[in-house]
This record gives structure tokens, sequence and C-alpha cells, in this order.
């Protein structure tokens, strides 16, 4: 039997990617210039890095809604034309409560790009080819995380935040017309209206599919949340001073979108290799039940005064761990998603998702201001390994099991 064609998931994660600019610069440059952006208080940092992803947990299943009725194509443009308005805004406007407005406006763009892949992948793949393809997808996607948070760094401390953002929100509307030639319009239908409420019950009784969600939502709070809005404050508190490299002064900014963006680099080629990997004789199980383990041995060590070198060390090791986290997470939900639930089932992982990566920026800078970065990264490190114990748990039931099938 022959694979489906990839170019679908190709298309829709490059001008994910494209439009993914301005939120990831804004990542690296909020934290740190937080004054230019007319913010009183660093509070306020926290609310608009989790506002996109507060938008987000009730929007969901509206965007899966407008999915089964105006299609693909149009939903796809619906989050370009959101995210080139956001982006443009954040040079443009001042103070709190329009830049919240933004902030919400990129997350309803969000919405749709994140199911409307999803949905590409189950269309485009087959159950032994999903792995990969859901590799494919994020690692092509996180080029936007790659130049966003490499040159949204590097440029705003060159030519100025504004430049930047007015740039990004252009390259982002400038994707409209491959939208057009590429993105076909057709909508997700699933089940009658009289099985939906019946067979959306059967879902919570699926204890892996609800499993799933809750990896979802752990693996957002520790990458998208916790890591990814505070990562330019922890390296700040590692340095004493900028770094001098071939007579450039390089700050936190800098620094920060370089390791941030490094995994976007590998993970075009990492992403889909570990999918394939758990596609076949390896699983999936054993892969996330390692990186959980990992991640939680990263997270405990960063916060602590270490060595530059070793600092660095541990943060590249921490990035490999993310890529094969998200990796693994999405595979175990598009995999399990595969079927005449699929719309329920993304729409219910992308907001178990959202509701982790809202709870990291939000919890995470109260947190650095009443206890500091330490405890921070301290109680994330804890709480991932109650997750680990249970996948490992469930693992050996698996096995056992098969090993008792195989011996009938």
């Amino acid at each position: 039997m022959s694979n489906p064609s990839r170019k679908p998931i190709i298309v829709i994660a490059i001008v994910t990617a494209v439009c993914l600019l301005g939120n990831e610069m804004l990542f690296i440059v909020l934290p740190l210039y937080w004054k230019f952006f007319g913010l009183t208080s660093l509070w306020q940092v926290g609310v608009l890095l989790a506002a996109n992803r507060i938008i987000r947990i009730p929007i969901n299943s509206l965007v899966g809604w407008c999915y089964r009725r105006i299609g693909k194509r149009s939903g796809i443009m619906a989050a370009v034309v959101l995210a080139a308005a956001s982006t443009f805004s954040y040079g443009m406007v001042k103070g709190f409560w329009l830049l919240l407005i933004a902030r919400c406006l990129w997350g309803i763009a969000w919405s749709f790009f994140r199911i409307g892949g999803y949905l590409t992948i189950l269309s485009s793949s087959n159950r032994e080819t999903r792995g990969q393809s859901v590799g494919l997808y994020n690692g092509l996607w996180g080029l936007g995380t790659l130049f966003g948070m490499l040159f949204g760094g590097l440029l705003a401390e060159l030519i100025g935040i504004q430049t930047v953002t007015t740039l990004f929100s252009i390259l982002a509307a400038s994707s409209i017309p491959f939208i057009f030639r590429f993105i076909m319009n057709t909508k997700e239908q699933e089940t009658t209206p009289q099985m939906k409420y019946k067979k959306d019950f059967t879902i919570w009784k699926n204890k892996r599919i609800v499993s799933a969600f809750v990896t979802g939502l752990m693996t957002a709070f520790i990458i998208y949340g916790v890591f990814a809005s505070t990562l330019s404050k922890l390296i700040e508190l590692q340095m004493n001073h900028n770094l001098i490299f071939l007579g450039l002064s390089i700050g936190a900014g800098s620094i920060t979108g370089i390791v941030q963006a490094l995994r976007s680099g590998w993970d075009p080629f990492l992403a889909p290799y570990l999918g394939r990997i758990s596609d076949q004789k390896w699983g999936r199980l054993p892969i996330l039940i390692m990186a959980l383990l990992v991640a939680a041995f990263c997270l405990s060590l960063l916060p602590l005064k270490l060595p530059m070198a070793l600092f660095i060390g541990m943060l590249i090791l921490f990035q490999l761990t993310t890529t094969v986290l998200i990796t693994m997470s999405d595979s175990i939900a598009a995999e399990l998603a595969a079927g005449p639930l699929q719309v329920t089932v993304i729409t219910f992982y992308t907001l178990f998702s959202d509701i982790g990566a809202a709870l990291g920026p939000l919890l995470g800078f109260v947190m650095i201001d009443v206890f500091g970065i330490q405890s921070l990264y301290w109680l994330t490190s804890f709480i991932i390994v109650p997750l680990a114990v249970y996948w490992i748990i469930i693992f050996k039931k698996e096995a056992r099991m098969i090993g008792l099938m195989k011996g009938q």
C-alpha cells in the first residue's frame, strides 16, 4: 500500500513557521525590554506571555467546529491574517491592555494553525508513517522558533523592536498566495450530532486517551510555558556581564535566542527520525519515559550557579530532550485520534496542551517574584517524576500482556 503524499503537511508547517516569527521573538525580548512595551511590572510579562494560551482554552472547541464547516484553507487563511495583525501590533501599541488584545489575536491564530496541522497529519499519513509525519510537521514549523528567536533576539538589539515586528508581519502576510495554491479547502466530517455527546463521554472513559491529554498538558507546561518564557531570565542570572565574541557584545537576549534556536535547527532532521523509530520496534513509551526522566534531571540542575560551559551543556541536553518529549507526546495523541472522532480528540488534546502552556508563564513569573527562579525549576522537575512513573507502570503492563499473548 502506497503512503499518502506529505506535501500538505510540509506546506502547512512552513506557513505556520513564517507566521510564528513574531511570537517567538516576543518570548526573547519581552522579559528583557518590558519597559519599552509600556509595562509597569514584571507580572504583566507573565500574563502577556500566557494570554495567547489562555484564550485558546475556550476557543479551541469553536475552532474545531469551524474546521467542520469552513474547510482547511479558510481556517489557515484566518490564522495568517490574525498572525500578521498581532505581530504588527507588538511594535506599534504600548501598554498592557492593547498588548493583551494583540496576544489574544495570536492565540486564536495558533488554534487554527495547530488543529489544522494535526488534521492534515491524520489525512496525509497512516499507522506506519504517523510518528514520522508528526516529527516532520513539528520539525518544519519549529523553524519559526529557530528564526524568530535567533534573529528576533539579535535584530531587536541591532535595529530595534519596532522594525523587527513590522518585518515579521510582512513575511506572515506574504504566505497568503501559497495557501491558495497548495491547501485544499476540504471540510472535516465527524459523527452525527445525535451520537456526538455519547462518543464524547466515551473519550473520557478511555484511560489511554486521558493519559495522552495529561502528557500533552505537562509537556506544554514544561517546554512552552516555564522553559521558553523564563529562559532569558535564567541566562541573565547566570551572566555577570555580556560575552564578547568576534568583537561583538552578546547579551542575555542574544544567547537565549541562540540556545532556543538550536532545537529548531535540528528538529527538521531529528524529530522525523525519532518518529520513525517510534513507528517501528522501539515503540513510543520507552522513548517517552526516558525523556521525562532526563528532563527532570536537567531542570533540577539548571537554576544552580554552574560554570558557564556546564550550564550551556545542560541547556543543550534539555533542548534535545524537549524534541523527544514533543514528538512522542504528539505521536501518541495522533495515533489515538485516528478514527471517526479525530476532530474531537485533537481538539481536546490541543486544549490540554494550551492549558499547560498558559499555566507555565503565568505561574512561573509569579513564583519568580515570590520565591525565586530556583523554586520554580525545582518544582517543575518534581512534578515530572509521577508522570514518568505512571508511564513505566503502563509500559510494564503492556509488555506483560504481550508476553502472555506470545506464550499462548
